[in-house]
């Protein structure tokens, strides 16, 4: 490969390929350009709710410019907290049938590699006219929480409002300050600080309740690529955080109402979907190996019992037990779901009524679940009869399922980038994938997967192994690996 522009340019023409292969479009057609340039400024709308006052505030990655909610908590009598996520009204500058619409709904996601992100929307609308950013008001929709103590809900709303972000923060700064590691994050005094500490608290309560009912907490180990100036140097370890499991609290709870308002209002909804795990009786047998004792048929809470058990006796192999657990799993889905139909929830999670609505400017079906929000909210049909939204809702989850693999695949060419010097070494590791098409190994230091070519008779999901590497090739993506003896 040509190293005229660094390793970072290898892997941005990499991921562009991979992208074309999977049928996504890396690049803007001419039409989408010419309306997004067209457009003069963000939305408006001086008849909504006037919420700017609120000490609203983003908490995302640290180099996240699409900004898509905003949270605020206050405080109401007793234990109870009303809390409120803004969601941006991307549907308000990208309507449907326009040119940005017609991209936006082919590729379905930002497309997430380790030298480049390839987003849904361009980045005049996704990180400026459509993005909650701080000291600008936008127009949102705001999905209302009412949450008691205990982490139930006792009651909840959705309607349209004009907010203004008062701090934009990134997940690790508000980590460390949380748990009284780190100071203070620029802009944390005062209210904003106040509001933290509420919504840290508030998010806790949800997740509790979360886990009572079964849901899952896995800890997965994400690699990053770290470069320096254009060259790759490292792999490091993606970790979750206090901020990160605030947000996603909020978030579930946030995609929960959304599902129901819908529902209650008579229009349909894209749900999310996890189904009863594919490979339950390899799971019950890494429960045993590790002296966990399992259900004959799924079940979500023992699941989670055992998972916690196993984080507290060892929590440094947690991760690698997480990853087996989360490949066994399985794939989650876009279904649609009909007024007066049974949900079928989502077993990770542990909810039953759970839809994508939260990340308007990075997943398409966010965008659709906003059309389908407005028209309830104006009381009329909703947009998409019921044959378009199954199709959508195959369309999104395929394309998902494509930008998965190209990201993967991205992933495995920055490792193989590191790993190329280190042919014939020998590296600890757990067994990720083992089926027909092939079997799977995540060795430890670097965060890296490869395929074993020789010696994988008789391995299985999450199984340790010791494996040496023999080949890597850059461009495919590929590294193998040998059984070592």
């Amino acid at each position: 490969m040509s190293r005229d522009g660094g390793h970072r340019s290898d892997l941005r023409a990499i991921a562009r390929r991979a992208m074309l292969e999977r049928g996504l479009l890396p690049d803007f057609p001419p039409a989408v350009v010419a309306e997004v340039e067209a457009l003069r400024g963000p939305a408006a709308d001086g008849a909504l709710r006037d919420l700017r006052a609120q000490p609203w505030l983003s908490i995302d990655n640290d180099d996240s410019r699409d900004l898509d909610q905003l949270s605020v908590a206050e405080a109401l009598d007793g234990d109870q907290v009303r809390v409120l996520v803004a969601v941006a009204d991307v549907d308000a500058l990208v309507a449907a049938g326009t040119p940005a619409d017609g991209h936006a709904g082919h590729n379905t996601t930002s497309v997430y590699t380790p030298a480049a992100i390839f987003p849904m929307l361009p980045p005049r609308l996704s990180t400026d006219l459509t993005s909650l950013n701080e000291d600008a008001d936008r127009i949102a929709l705001v999905i209302e929480l009412t949450v008691n103590g205990d982490g139930t809900l006792a009651g909840s709303d959705v309607y349209r409002a004009t907010v203004r972000s008062q701090a934009k923060l990134a997940y690790t700064a508000v980590a460390a300050w949380l748990d009284g590691a780190g100071p203070a994050p620029r802009r944390v005094e005062g209210a904003i600080a106040e509001q933290l500490r509420r919504q840290d608290r508030t998010a806790q309560a949800l997740r509790a309740l979360r886990l009572q009912h079964g849901a899952l907490e896995l800890e997965t180990v994400e690699p990053r690529a770290v470069f320096h100036d254009e060259a790759l140097v490292d792999l490091a370890v993606e970790e979750t955080n206090r901020a990160k499991q605030l947000i996603e609290d909020f978030m579930v709870a946030a995609n929960g109402v959304t599902a129901r308002f819908l529902g209650a209002r008579g229009l349909p909804s894209l749900r999310r979907v996890l189904r009863s795990p594919e490979r339950w009786e390899r799971i019950v047998e890494l429960a045993a190996a590790q002296g966990g004792a399992l259900p004959a048929r799924p079940d979500s809470a023992a699941l989670d019992a055992f998972l916690r058990a196993r984080k507290a006796a060892d929590p440094v192999r947690f991760p690698d037990l997480s990853l087996a657990i989360v490949k066994l799993l399985g794939s989650g889905e876009y279904v649609v779901e009909r007024p007066g139909e049974a949900a079928e929830g989502h077993f990770g999670l542990a909810v039953h009524d759970y839809t994508h609505s939260t990340a308007p400017n990075r997943r398409y079906p966010d965008l659709l679940a906003q059309r389908l929000l407005k028209a309830a909210l104006a009381g009329q049909r909703a947009p998409y009869g019921d044959d378009e939204l199954e199709s959508l809702a195959r369309h999104c989850t395929e394309q998902e399922d494509s930008a998965r693999k190209v990201e993967r695949q991205v992933r495995k060419s920055a490792a193989a980038l590191l790993l190329g010097p280190r042919v014939g070494q020998r590296f600890d590791g757990i067994v990720t994938g083992a089926s027909a098409k092939g079997t799977w190994v995540r060795i430890f230091a670097p965060p890296a997967e490869g395929r074993v070519v020789r010696g994988e008779k008789g391995m299985d999901v999450g199984d340790r192994v010791r494996v040496e590497l023999v080949d890597t090739s850059v461009e495919r993506g590929w590294i193998d690996f040998a059984r070592a003896r």
